[in-house]
């Protein structure tokens, strides 16, 4: 039995880190038999690229780690549900299972706005479990943005 609140904390953990560095705050852990293979945070303005969500560096990190780009067995944990481009990432990637803290009405493609992950029109799907400590990573995200917004 996998211990979602625990490997959602180690990505909390993440997305404070990207906080701190002044980057959206949303962080992700890659989980292969009971076990973090691999976490990574945002770092968007760090590396200067649009595409350097927490989700697709640690795509990259896994891939690199296991030797293939195929993540069956894995699952993965996210902050925030993740955006289209992460989604669909993660459908190539064949990762097994989604696991997110807040719901993203504006961009979420988990079930809010989109459903890229289970879509039947594609070759993969992914179990998804959304809510875990959302409140958690809702406030965080609150916070980094009220901060901004003075």
């Amino acid at each position: 039995m996998p211990d979602d609140r625990g490997f959602m904390a180690e990505a909390l953990k993440q997305a404070e880190e990207a906080a701190r560095a002044g980057e959206v705050p949303v962080g992700a852990v890659l989980v292969k038999d009971n076990a973090v293979l691999a976490v990574a945070r945002n770092r968007r303005e760090e590396l200067n690229d649009a595409t350097a969500h927490a989700e697709l560096l640690l795509l990259r990190r896994a891939g690199s780690i296991l030797g293939g780009w195929r993540l069956s067995g894995c699952a993965l944990y996210v902050t925030i549900e993740p955006c289209p481009m992460c989604a669909g990432a993660m459908v190539l990637a064949r990762v097994d299972r989604l696991i997110f803290g807040a719901a993203d009405p504006k961009a979420g493609a988990a079930g809010s706005l989109y459903d890229i992950v289970c879509d039947q029109r594609l070759n993969h799907r992914l179990e998804v479990t959304g809510g875990i400590m959302a409140e958690d990573c809702a406030a965080l995200l609150r916070r980094f943005f009220q901060l901004r917004r003075f």
